[in-house]
């Protein structure tokens, strides 16, 4: 199992912000961490041109979106964008896309949201196609009529995860992709529903097995504070609970909410949650450090002990 931290986003001006990110991916590099995810949030700097700056800090560590809203751009864009990161970070791209939410793509972006799983196969047989460069990309289906010639090409294999939470789009991910990344799923929702989908899809399509990428709050705590690690993952990360399809990804596991998937307590309570992820499927976890406290300097002190265990778990685990 490979393990990752989440880098980003940090709260502050961009400059500070910046500075904080690159410093993270720094210490994720040094830790001998296998992976970073970059998150693409509305109101944040864009991933993508996060990833290229982080990689002419780093030699080693694969960096991956974590994810790209599809209907935000054109795919040849982001193909030609995609392109450009990978070649800025030696190939350790991992490209990671999705049709994302409704409350972010038609209420903030003022773009339809219809049939997101339809949109997304059309849009990954074009990003596909131009990620297969240099050449012409010559697509026609229901959604793009693309002949735009592409003199770039991928500096190495380029995985491409999609955000697939429903059956479809699992099937999708396993048909089309090289995998997905998740939010909100827990080791039930991953072992029954998750990987047996995307793995048939992936078997009957003649693709290797897929990756499995599970976002997860990790706080490193006392027992006593665990209830209180669990309160703040719901106060700070229980927005997306709203989605529709978040809801029904829940409803595939036995947790209700990101407090219950967050995994709060004491070395050993997380390094036997993280196994039972393994134990599940996941093939790839992207740790949200999860702080707690009542001033800055014990939540950055919080941090600190979160992430150095983490990496100490992620050597032993190996």
């Amino acid at each position: 199992m490979r393990i990752g931290v989440m880098v980003g986003p940090e709260k502050g001006d961009a400059a500070r912000k910046l500075s904080r990110m690159l410093a993270d991916i720094e210490w994720a590099e040094a830790a001998g961490l296998d992976s970073a995810w970059i998150p693409q949030i509305p109101s944040d700097f864009d991933a993508l041109i996060a990833i290229a700056l982080m990689g002419t800090r780093t030699t080693r560590i694969e960096l991956g979106t974590a994810v790209v809203p599809l209907q935000a751009q054109h795919p040849i864009a982001l193909a030609r964008q995609a392109i450009s990161a990978q070649a800025a970070t030696d190939g350790r791209l991992a490209l990671g896309v999705g049709p994302s939410h409704h409350w972010v793509v038609r209420d903030m972006l003022g773009l339809p949201y219809d049939k997101p799983a339809a949109y997304t196969r059309d849009y990954l047989e074009v990003l596909n196609a131009g990620l297969r460069g240099p050449g012409k990309v010559d697509v026609e289906n229901t959604t793009f009529t693309v002949h735009n010639p592409l003199d770039l090409g991928p500096v190495a294999p380029m995985p491409v995860l999609v955000a697939a939470l429903g059956p479809v789009m699992l099937r999708l991910a396993g048909e089309r992709a090289d995998g997905t990344i998740l939010w909100l799923a827990d080791q039930r929702a991953i072992a029954d529903h998750v990987v047996p989908k995307i793995t048939k899809a992936a078997a009957e399509a003649g693709r290797p097995a897929p990756r499995v990428v599970a976002g997860l709050p990790v706080c490193l705590c006392r027992p006593s504070e665990v209830a209180e690690a669990k309160a703040r993952a719901n106060r700070i990360l229980g927005e997306a609970e709203v989605s529709p399809n978040y809801q029904r990804l829940l409803d595939q596991g036995d947790a209700t909410d990101v407090g219950d998937i967050c995994i709060a307590g004491t070395e050993s309570d997380i390094a036997a949650g993280l196994r039972r992820y393994a134990d599940a499927g996941a093939t790839d976890l992207s740790v949200r450090l999860l702080p707690i406290g009542d001033s800055l300097d014990e939540l950055r002190a919080s941090k600190a002990r979160t992430r150095e265990m983490i990496a100490e778990l992620a050597r032993e685990l190996r």
